[in-house]
């Protein structure tokens, strides 16, 4: 209902939003590093000028309690409710690397992994492969595991370890179990349906099939000598930002599966050239007069909190502190810097804790917080602000609502 309130009381203008995302950007107290977190420790002279001038927040990505995965943690910053706006993983890789969806289709998302002679699963993402190893296996795989019964799996390699499959065929369901341990040290499950029914059991019996069709293709390569599938799913239909909000929204991404949920919210996808935030920058400078609203994602602070790695998570923030002021050289009327949810270096791992965010526009409260990080968020303006009321904010600072009522 707030949503709808929300939409109700938006108005046309001419104000630009950037949302900054650092994926997995909140983390924990570090007692090897003076209790300090990755973003406290960072130096970051460019958001420390920006921080007394601005509101801070720490959001809530789903629930109390909750740990989100990356879909619900960006569609709650894209203002949906991710407890009933549910869309699968493997959509989200599938639109993201730019596949298209048919009726019927069932996408997942796929990673290469380390498996020893007992089929225990040692390393889930294989070394990290390089993205061209990843792309030279799924072209091996295209020969010899892309058919099981009438299903075809059609494959395309993402970055890194990752891939995407996408199961075409009659009769399947979207609701079947991930095949995929999710840590190291076990087995790779069967796939199984969650919901009963023919089409979900189908599509669970094609997906063992595909996982044990790989192992034996890549029995002899090495580091990457299996596959995981998980986020089973068809494609949803979601209301756009241009229809819910008038806004004329880019995303620029390095990695499909963020491009993926910006798709299903009608958004326009850009590839930076490359990871970093200055990539992604540039391209918005490029996109600048023709968008009003600026998705930018960095994924590097995720990655390094899921390797437990402080100083890399440190160094991730102070790179995108670095390449800040050219984005603010283009005059944001609202920039917002947040996290899509946290990722804690101690427990190499999304976690429930609540992200830390940055909101500066001419209209905002200065809260007058010398910096920005997770301790200064607890006291700030927006503290306990669940994901999905963002946008609110941020429509608001932009001038972009009327007011409600006589």
């Amino acid at each position: 209902m707030s949503h709808d309130v929300i939409e109700s009381l938006v108005i046309p203008n001419t104000t630009k939003i950037v949302l900054l995302v650092l994926d997995g950007l909140g983390d924990l107290p570090n007692a090897q590093q003076g209790g300090k977190t990755p973003l406290e420790a960072a130096r970051t002279p460019h958001m420390d000028a920006l921080t007394p001038r601005s509101a801070l927040a720490r959001l809530l990505p789903v629930l109390p309690g909750v740990t989100p995965g990356s879909g619900p943690g960006h569609l709650g910053l894209f203002g949906y409710d991710p407890v009933t706006t549910v869309v699968g993983r493997g959509v989200l890789e599938a639109l993201g690397a730019g596949m298209e969806l048919k009726p019927g289709d069932v996408a997942a998302r796929a990673n290469f992994c380390t498996i020893d002679d007992s089929g225990i699963v040692t390393d889930r993402r294989a070394g990290r492969i390089a993205t061209d190893v990843c792309e030279k296996l799924v072209a091996k795989l295209q020969k010899d595991a892309t058919r099981f019964e009438d299903v075809e799996v059609i494959l395309k390699p993402g970055k890194g370890h990752r891939f995407v499959a996408v199961l075409r065929g009659p009769g399947l369901g979207g609701d079947a179990s991930d095949a995929d341990p999710h840590k190291e040290g076990k087995k790779i499950p069967s796939a199984h349906a969650l919901v009963p029914g023919a089409a979900n059991e189908k599509t669970a019996r094609i997906i063992d099939a595909f996982v044990k069709r790989v192992g034996e293709v890549l029995k002899d390569d090495h580091p990457a000598n299996g596959a995981l599938a998980r986020g089973f799913s068809a494609r949803p239909h979601l209301p756009h930002y241009k229809d819910r909000y008038q806004l004329r929204a880019a995303a620029i991404a390095a990695y499909p599966m963020y491009r993926g949920v910006a798709e299903l919210a009608g958004m326009h996808l850009f590839i930076p050239t490359g990871e970093g935030a200055a990539d992604a920058i540039a391209t918005a400078k490029a996109q600048w007069d023709s968008h009003d609203f600026f998705f930018l994602h960095v994924k590097g602070t995720d990655m390094a909190g899921e390797d437990g790695d402080f100083a890399a998570k440190v160094a991730v923030i102070e790179s995108v502190d670095a390449a800040l002021p050219a984005l603010l050289a283009l005059k944001p009327d609202v920039i917002c810097i947040t996290g899509d949810h946290s990722t804690p270096v101690p427990m190499k791992g999304h976690s429930w804790h609540p992200v830390p965010a940055l909101i500066q526009s001419a209209n905002c409260f200065m809260d007058g917080f010398d910096r920005f990080h997770e301790k200064n968020c607890r006291g700030g303006s927006f503290s306990g602000l669940a994901s999905k009321d963002l946008m609110g904010v941020l429509l608001a600072n932009a001038g972009r609502l009327d007011k409600y009522g006589a």
